[in-house]
């Protein structure tokens, strides 16, 4: 004998094994009612399945290029967490930017590399605009070789696609988590 799922009386299945429920009116109601739930929860997780394809195609290289700048940053910031300043050499503590050696804005294909980025104080990185010379010392010290490789790679021309966006996202997105673990 089974036992009906909302009264808990022991019953027998009239029609199949699969029955959850006796034949009392009472738990026909409370079963059809579960049934209609179950069925609007699946269909409001399919709504929001769609509304989330729907949103990442609406959104545009631009947007993209934020929300991965932004990704890329935090990054920087846990990479370069309790290391010095790159321009000035004061210990990054509280507040600090992940300071571009050679500009976001003006050199797009380095926008991205993690050589080009490090931790900068607030005062160098803005107030300074970045205290270039200074940071040029310390690039040197830390990349060594490779800041030559970065100088040529700087003056490429880049733009970034949709799918290459998403996919830097994802990555400094994990890399993120790697970190704070």
């Amino acid at each position: 004998m089974k036992k009906c799922k909302h009264c808990k009386k022991p019953f027998v299945p009239t029609f199949s094994t699969l029955e959850r429920t006796c034949r009392e009116y009472q738990c026909l109601v409370l079963e059809a009612m579960s049934k209609v739930r179950e069925r609007a929860d699946m269909e409001a997780k399919k709504s929001k399945e769609r509304l989330k394809v729907m949103k990442s195609n609406l959104e545009t290289v631009q947007s993209l290029t934020k929300k991965a700048q932004a990704v890329f940053n935090t990054f920087i910031r846990l990479r370069d967490a309790g290391m010095p300043c790159i321009s000035c050499g004061k210990l990054l503590a509280g507040k600090y930017d992940a300071g571009h050696y050679f500009s976001s804005g003006g050199h797009k294909a380095v926008t991205f590399d993690e050589r080009n980025c490090h931790g900068q104080c607030v005062y160098c990185n803005r107030h300074l605009h970045g205290n270039l010379l200074n940071y040029q010392i310390g690039i040197v010290k830390r990349i060594g070789d490779g800041i030559f490789e970065l100088q040529e790679k700087a003056h490429e021309t880049r733009k970034f696609t949709k799918e290459e966006l998403i996919e830097i996202i994802e990555i400094y997105k994990q890399k993120c988590k790697d970190i704070s673990k």
